[in-house]
């Protein structure tokens, strides 16, 4: 299908009516506010769990590579004065408690309505797009409704950078005016696509040209790793929205939002967005092009695995080392707790020489406080979070070594620069062999996006037969530079990407794959 021309006219490219042309010497007000939240966990996110920066402390993040610096970088240069107000973030997991929503909320408007009442010329934002309350099942829509309720604040334009795996609702597209999604999964472009967001800001600003945002809603949910760029359909789906962005006329930026399958929201799926300041109809049309190819693709978006136990025991032989045990159900980088125990199981039943496993367990960590290296000790590791997972397994263990569990990313593109910057912190760490299985413990989640997490112990991956991967497309960057073979497997877990599984209350249905769809319905901001 050729792509149509969204041809402007005076009518549909003035400047926004509530707004001026805006000095290049700007104010402009920054903000970040990102998790990615499972709602079928049991467990609750509260504030303690977060890392918060504060004000001047912001400009901290100067060269840790994530968004906020890729935000800054542009800032600098623009010379724009940055009025920085609070960046929390946390590691994907449960519904975040309302409390700390409001936590957030305060600490927000504290700092910024007095900047707001000497005035700014514009917001930029650092989200997520995936973030579930109690109260509020769009919580990033409930920020911007209040972010624009204060005073100064409602008309200013407002820009911004979101990950890939948010469930973009209609109240996010229609109080903004270009948030920009990550365009890789593995998210290796976080930085660089707040970058892109913060040019789009500066466009703005040089012409006075305000933009709009206009979003299609599919009836599709695909479980993360149905959601990698590297393969279709996101594939395909990434390369169109790019030709969007060459050749239709009028468009500033295309979202292609593979959507966060673990929330319970109205919103929750894919769907695509575009950035223009075209003709609404044009543009709505080029978007409903694209929302025909991916329910054609749909298919190729749901994918399931054989159980770990299969594998193995159709033996290791002859394949390329090591083996890469990737275990989907378990993806810390999806919400999971990251102790399940499917795999480590699984590798002593086969009596499986030679392998690595990651896992949080910060109890066991804490009993291993009294035991000299070299030493051994009976542990009951992992399975203590997830009601899904079999339970802990008791095992007698030899400690190798323990560690701060501090290490700073060797790739400074990994996908965990995205939500923490350079530095990562897994919390005191101890490193355990039990047969054949080597085990790094950990006492804060960590997502294995970077080989900077095993060599920071002192375990070089190259050395393994076979590694245990919770992870679902994220740890390809890193991992797949280790020339191995890899196998996706079936676990019990939170992150199971058979979506039947779950209790749904809140998705908006019918919805590819859980009904019967046989016209489907896009729906359009």
């Amino acid at each position: 299908m050729p792509l149509p021309a969204t041809r402007p006219s005076g009518r549909h490219r003035p400047k926004h009516p509530d707004l001026t042309p805006l000095p290049m010497s700007a104010r402009v007000l920054f903000a970040g506010l990102f998790h990615e939240t499972h709602t079928f966990l049991e467990e609750r996110t509260a504030w303690r769990d977060f890392d918060v920066a504060m004000g001047e402390a912001i400009f901290a993040k100067r060269g840790d590579a994530s968004p906020t610096d890729g935000f800054l970088e542009v800032a600098d240069a623009a010379g724009w004065e940055v009025i920085p107000t609070i960046d929390a973030r946390a590691m994907p997991s449960g519904m975040v408690e309302d409390a700390a929503f409001e936590d957030y909320w305060r600490a927000f408007e504290e700092r910024a309505q007095p900047a707001l009442a000497e005035g700014v010329d514009a917001i930029y934002l650092v989200l997520h797009g995936a973030m579930v309350t109690g109260r509020h099942r769009d919580a990033e829509g409930e920020f911007l409704s209040r972010l624009r309720s204060l005073s100064g604040a409602e008309a200013k334009p407002i820009f911004g950078v979101f990950d890939l795996h948010a469930n973009f609702s209609f109240r996010m597209a229609k109080l903004t005016q270009g948030l920009v999604a990550y365009q890789e999964n593995p998210h290796s472009d976080a930085r660089a696509a707040a970058v892109r967001a913060a040019h789009l800001l500066e466009r703005c600003l040089r012409d006075g040209t305000v933009p709009r945002m206009t979003v299609c809603q599919l009836p599709m949910v695909w479980p993360p790793p149905g959601t990698g760029t590297a393969s279709s359909p996101m594939l395909e789906l990434e390369q169109r929205a790019r030709e969007w962005e060459q050749k239709v006329e009028g468009v500033w930026a295309a979202n292609v939002v593979g959507g966060y399958a673990f929330a319970d929201t109205g919103d929750t799926g894919v769907s695509l967005g575009i950035i223009h300041d075209g003709n609404d109809a044009g543009v709505r049309a080029v978007l409903r092009e694209g929302a025909e190819l991916a329910w054609a693709l749909r298919e190729q978006g749901c994918v399931e695995y054989q159980d770990v136990n299969d594998v193995l025991d159709a033996g290791l032989d002859g394949l390329k080392k090591p083996v890469l045990l990737v275990e989907p159900s378990d993806n810390i980088g999806g919400g999971a707790p990251g102790d399940g125990t499917g795999v480590l199981r699984a590798l002593l039943r086969a009596d499986v020489q030679n392998a690595l496993v990651v896992i949080n367990d910060p109890t066991s960590v804490e009993q291993l406080r009294a035991v000299n290296p070299g030493e051994p000790c009976s542990l009951c590791i992992g399975g203590k979070t997830s009601r899904l997972d079999e339970g802990p397994v008791a095992v007698e263990v030899i400690l190798r070594s323990r560690s701060d569990g501090r290490f700073a990313l060797e790739d400074k593109q990994s996908h965990l620069a995205s939500m923490l910057g350079e530095n990562i912190d897994m919390g005191p760490s101890a490193v355990v062999t039990t047969g054949g299985v080597t085990v790094l413990l950990t006492s804060r989640k960590t997502p294995p996006f970077d080989l900077g997490q095993l060599r920071s112990q002192g375990l070089e991956p190259q050395d393994f037969d076979v590694i245990g991967v919770k992870a679902a497309v994220a740890h390809r960057r890193a991992y797949d530079r280790l020339g191995g073979t890899s196998f996706w497997v079936e676990t019990p877990g939170p992150c199971s990407s058979r979506l039947a599984r779950f209790d749904w209350q809140h998705l908006r249905r019918p919805v590819f794959p859980l009904d019967p769809i046989s016209h489907p319905h896009f729906s359009f901001l």
